[in-house]
């Protein structure tokens, strides 16, 4: 995956920079060098590069900064900074409210090919999953096949669906559905469009007509992530054609431009909302900002782990998992983490930990790791899942369980070896809501203790942790 690739240049730019005897100005220019050929490589346009380089440097002015001051610290701050500026254009896009009564709409545009359909039926999973009733239209009359295939997303999806085999007008259809799920109370209506292969006059007089007759909320641009700088002009070609206020940036999982459609939309003044990391409809990773810069460089989102379990796991498996950490808690986690996005992703919320687990680039084989162990878990009785004294997994009793999950006893040993890793974070995650703490003692020192010393140095130790956590605690939608 390309931000994998371009977080793992960054990361590694800044941890050699962290390495070095003696922070310079040959160190920074050294640094800054491998920043500008990592964004490059991912299709950044050259111009954003040299702008962001340069502010960067002025920011780490390193004969500027105070005696004593941390100057890795400073360089990693301007970094995070000039990404963030980079990817956010500063406008907040209009965010759908659960219950609202009348419904809300949103209307989806792009070109044919960008994915624009699949990334209805995530869009409205995405909301289901949070408690909305979403509801999708087909208003996409111009491609063969699309009326099925949002078909077939939304009855996997669980979603209800509204389309016609028959009506070739894209405006009634639109308005039919959007008024048949209004009076079924469905608080978020969303509107498929119809796309071209390239832009043209027919394609935008169409969405003119549909956006004037269903009156969005919001309106989508979907564009595909591949398309690197292009996205820019053809970003501004859609806004002057409809008033697009979100974008969503589309197979971001395999292609080398990613990195130049991120920051060639967000200079149009449209912010991404969403990124879409593959086929099915779980891969699909909202877009905040300040998460995604300081995941991208390696160092966790403790605030954006903490808010995706509690929304994803109920109240009696949250209770549960702020107990002792068993092996039946870790295959309860596991398994709700099926609603909560890639593992990856979810991993990579927790500083320098996602590698031990999943490498970068290989989410697909770290996920069907985590399958193997569930069916190793699976062979496992109730008392072995409970227990906490690692001692009663002894060798007769790891063999039955290899027996049993027909897995071999490697694997079984080295799924209780990761189960002491995660478990030795987990215990530290500010899951509770803590009491006022009287004594003072800051929740993070534990959490410092278990992650690994070169990236906590890297991180600027205990105080740069919490640091970061204020820094890149995202404001949530």
């Amino acid at each position: 995956m390309v931000l994998a690739q371009l977080g793992g240049s960054l990361a590694g730019a800044l941890a050699r920079l962290g390495r070095a005897t003696v922070v310079d100005d040959k160190a920074v220019a050294d640094c800054l060098n491998e920043i500008s050929r990592a964004l490059l490589q991912a299709d950044v346009r050259f111009e954003t590069v040299r702008d962001v380089s340069s502010r960067i440097k002025a920011a780490a002015n390193l004969s500027a900064l105070a005696p004593g001051a941390d100057k890795r610290r400073a360089v990693r701050n301007a970094v995070a900074a000039e990404l963030c500026r980079m990817l956010d254009p500063g406008e907040p896009s209009f965010a759908p409210r659960k219950g609202q009564h009348p419904s809300s709409v949103v209307m989806f545009v792009g070109l044919q090919g960008s994915g624009k359909t699949t990334t209805c039926a995530k869009y409205a999973d995405h909301y289901r999953r949070k408690g909305f009733r979403p509801a999708l239209v087909c208003a996409d009359t111009f491609r063969a096949g699309a009326f099925d295939q949002l078909k077939q997303n939304a009855s996997k999806a669980k979603i209800p669906f509204y389309g016609s085999y028959t009506d070739s007008d894209p405006v009634k259809i639109a308005v039919e559905g959007v008024d048949t799920f209004r009076k079924e109370k469905c608080d978020l209506i969303i509107v498929d469009t119809s796309g071209r292969h390239k832009q043209e006059a027919a394609l935008f007089e169409e969405m003119r007509q549909v956006s004037e007759a269903t009156r969005p909320d919001l309106v989508v641009f979907v564009m595909d992530g591949s398309i690197g700088q292009a996205a820019f002009d053809q970003a501004q070609a859609f806004k002057q054609s409809v008033p697009v206020g979100a974008v969503i940036v589309t197979k971001m999982d395999g292609h080398a431009r990613g990195g130049g459609a991120l920051s060639a939309v967000a200079a149009t003044k449209s912010p991404v909302i969403f990124i879409g990391t593959g086929e099915h409809i779980p891969d699909f990773e909202a877009f905040e900002v300040k998460s995604f810069v300081s995941r991208l460089l390696g160092m966790g989102d403790l605030p954006g782990l903490v808010d995706k379990i509690k929304d994803a796991m109920p109240a009696g498996e949250l209770k549960l998992i702020e107990g002792a950490f068993t092996l039946g808690v870790m295959r309860e986690l596991f398994q709700s983490m099926q609603n909560m996005g890639p593992f990856g992703q979810i991993l990579s919320m927790i500083p320098g930990f996602s590698a031990q687990l999943i490498e970068k680039g290989k989410e697909k084989e770290g996920q069907a790791k985590i399958k193997r162990y569930m069916t190793i878990m699976d062979s496992m009785t109730e008392k072995e899942l409970d227990n906490t004294n690692p001692k009663l997994m002894n060798e007769s009793r790891i063999k039955r369980v290899a027996r049993g999950s027909g897995r071999p006893v490697q694997e079984v040993v080295g799924m209780l070896e990761e189960y002491k890793r995660i478990a030795k974070i987990w215990s530290k995650l500010p899951l509770r809501d803590r009491r006022p703490n009287t004594n003072h003692r800051d929740p993070l020192k534990p959490l410092a203790n278990v992650i690994p010393p070169s990236m906590l140095n890297q991180l600027g130790g205990l105080s740069g942790l919490q640091n970061m956590v204020k820094q890149f605690g995202p404001q949530r939608r």
